[in-house]
């Protein structure tokens, strides 16, 4: 399966109840597919606020985002969680309905052994036929898995791509050391061109809600050659990426993505509790960075 260069971890556009804006979803993909040249969808992945989506909820946004894209962008359904048997359910539907990936993240909160990772992982992927991208982001899970862990997964032969956001140290050793043909996307916008430098594949994005055609462009410039057409861009993409998660302190994702989106003319609404909406300070930090792209 390749999931192209450019995935975008999609946010769920909520109205004004709090519930999934369909009229929006529908938008979103085709404005991600269209005008931001996103190779691929992750639905319901972290962007997409994943821990407060009903599983009926994720169901409908896998089917809805199958139906959308109409074989545009390969969608990847982000049927993880720190529940095997859960995992391995949700995976299971999200397969029925026609999904081409399963993006599954380490186990949060239990904080699991590597060989207890190991086991999950390989659970679930013996349970589907889908491709599996693996997500490893211990800023949120607390437990990491580390690159040998992922180098065994590796061979198991539907985990086909890993989303590293441990570090680039670990994205070198992975690729040096994974069988040909595994993937490793950096999960880290701002790392994207250095990833990329040391043998990633690609990037699963937040920024390329709203810079992904000019993402798109850096990759592809690197891709042929063109190193410092590639720099300039990752030079002036830099304070999006860093803004969209920093502003003048640290902002949960998406909140500031769904604030920047909404000033770009797209109504994906808030964020569901307990994420809460930026603050005055943060809101006008990224009126300034909307107003720079």
């Amino acid at each position: 399966m390749d999931f192209g260069r450019l995935i975008t971890a999609m946010v769920t556009p909520f109205d004004e109840q709090g519930n999934i804006d369909w009229s929006e979803t529908s938008n979103m993909i085709e404005y991600l597919i269209e005008e931001q040249k996103t190779d691929s969808l992750v639905i319901c992945g972290t962007t997409g606020e994943s821990p407060t989506l009903r599983e009926e909820e994720k169901l409908e946004l896998f089917a809805f985002a199958v139906k959308q894209a109409r074989g545009r962008a390969k969608i990847i359904a982000g049927t993880g969680s720190n529940s095997t048997e859960h995992s391995i359910h949700l995976t299971q539907e999200a397969e029925k309905l026609g999904v081409d990936g399963a993006l599954l993240v380490v186990p949060y909160y239990n904080k699991p052994s590597q060989e207890g990772m190991y086991r999950h992982f390989e659970a679930i992927a013996s349970s589907t036929s889908l491709p599996i991208m693996l997500y490893n982001v211990p800023s949120r899970t607390v437990a990491s898995i580390s690159a040998q862990t992922t180098i065994r997964l590796a061979a198991i032969p539907n985990i086909v791509a890993t989303k590293e956001c441990a570090s680039l140290e670990q994205v070198t050793q992975i690729v040096s050391g994974a069988p040909e043909g595994f993937r490793v996307y950096s999960g880290d916008d701002s790392a994207t061109l250095p990833a990329l430098a040391v043998g990633a594949h690609g990037i699963v994005s937040v920024a390329s809600h709203v810079i992904g055609a000019s993402m798109k462009d850096m990759i592809e410039s690197y891709l042929k050659g063109d190193v410092v057409k590639a720099a300039k861009l990752h030079q002036k993409l830099f304070p999006v990426f860093k803004g969209l998660f920093e502003c003048p302190t640290p902002v949960p994702n998406p909140s500031a993505l769904k604030y920047a989106l909404n000033l770009l003319g797209h109504p994906v609404g808030g964020v569901r509790l307990p994420l809460a909406d930026p603050d005055e300070a943060e809101a006008a930090f990224i009126r300034e960075l909307v107003a720079s792209i």
